[in-house]
């Protein structure tokens, strides 16, 4: 295994994840907010999970997104 070519390739994936996931997100917001599915929020919780089938890797992490 190289860990260089390794490294790379994780870290491009996660700027794509990082990078279309926080699109989708302030998208979807945004439509929420506008047809009123979350009128008078100050935050929505959010969860975002990772899985590799091939490595039986599940990951999930949950926090909060804040809106003002």
């Amino acid at each position: 295994m190289n860990e260089d070519a390794l490294n790379m390739s994780l870290r491009k994936f996660l700027k794509k994840v990082g990078v279309t996931s926080q699109r989708e997100i302030e998208n979807a917001i945004t439509e929420a907010l506008s047809d009123g599915r979350i009128e008078n929020k100050n935050a929505i919780a959010a969860t975002m999970t990772l899985s590799i089938p091939e490595l039986g890797l599940v990951h999930e992490i949950k926090d909060t997104i804040n809106l003002d």
